[in-house]
């Protein structure tokens, strides 16, 4: 029988299935609460996930099934070992992590976001991560003032 119908694991077959690491942040992982479970939340779903893979049959199949989770899980472990939590701000009067900012642009717009750890940062869903731009300008202003993030000025009109 031909080589080409056999099973046989092989150096290529293995290496199709190491995928690169996701790249780690060199920032502080800084994290509400919620960032923080939702994280340890993830990290269990990756690990249902390598679980429920051990059980296939053939093993180039099962190392494929296996490769995402397990990349994940290795991300995810070293976010969760070094997670800072943060506490809730004590303050509305200036903003800060773990803030919800309301702010008006120059052409009218009008956009609330609540400031998060990379990981939990979902703009669409109206959280953007600390180290972003928009995050970093704004930290520390308070109601009433302007700062200047990519030629457009923002004016603080709410913290809560």
């Amino acid at each position: 029988m031909s080589v080409a119908f056999t099973k046989e694991e092989s150096a290529e077959t293995a290496a199709e299935t190491l995928l690169p690491d996701r790249a780690v942040s060199p920032h502080p992982n800084l994290v509400t609460g919620a960032g923080l479970k939702a994280l340890e939340a993830q990290m269990e779903e990756a690990r249902a996930a390598y679980e429920a893979a051990t059980s296939i049959e053939d093993v180039n199949e099962k190392r494929r099934q296996q490769a995402g989770p397990l990349r994940d899980a290795r991300y995810l472990s070293e976010r969760i070992r070094t997670a800072q939590l943060m506490p809730e701000p004590v303050s509305t009067d200036v903003v800060s992590f773990g803030s919800t900012v309301t702010f008006s642009r120059d052409d009218g717009r009008v956009q609330t976001y609540r400031i998060v750890g990379e990981d939990e940062a979902d703009p669409k869903a109206g959280s953007i991560s600390y180290v972003s731009p928009v995050a970093r300008f704004l930290s520390g202003k308070g109601v009433g003032d302007v700062v200047t993030v990519g030629g457009q000025e923002l004016e603080i009109i709410a913290i809560a």
